[in-house]
């Protein structure tokens, strides 16, 4: 799913653990809102040292951004929780020209294919 003109309001502390596994996690949650009149807060997980790393350091309180999101939902003795599992994140069209936040940016190089193999 996507949500759009998501203004960045909360960023979370990082939290880091452990699983049953042995392997170390970490995860971090933010909050943004749109200008809909209703349900307009949404609360992001960003899941994995690489995503947030990337998400900070292009996201700030203010940034207005675009977020590719899945939506989860985890059953715990017969209660019900669903989280916003984010995936990846743009600048906003309306903020500026459209520059991945979630991933590292492609340098701006010409290429010389004048030595390239043809596959």
């Amino acid at each position: 799913m996507k949500i759009e003109n998501l203004t960045v309001t909360v960023l979370g502390e990082v939290q880091k653990g452990t699983s049953k596994a042995g392997k170390e996690w970490e995860k971090m949650t933010f909050v943004g809102t749109t200008t809909e009149d209703y349900n307009n807060t949404f609360a992001f997980e960003i899941f994995g040292a690489e995503k947030i790393e990337n998400f900070t350091k292009y996201s700030k309180v203010g940034s207005v951004i675009d977020v590719d999101f899945n939506i989860k939902c985890n059953e715990w003795k017969g209660k019900y929780f669903t989280s916003l599992d984010y995936w990846k994140s743009f600048k906003s069209q309306e903020a500026g020209s459209a520059v991945a936040v979630g991933n590292e940016p492609f340098p701006e190089t010409e290429v010389d294919n004048s030595n390239s193999l043809p596959f």
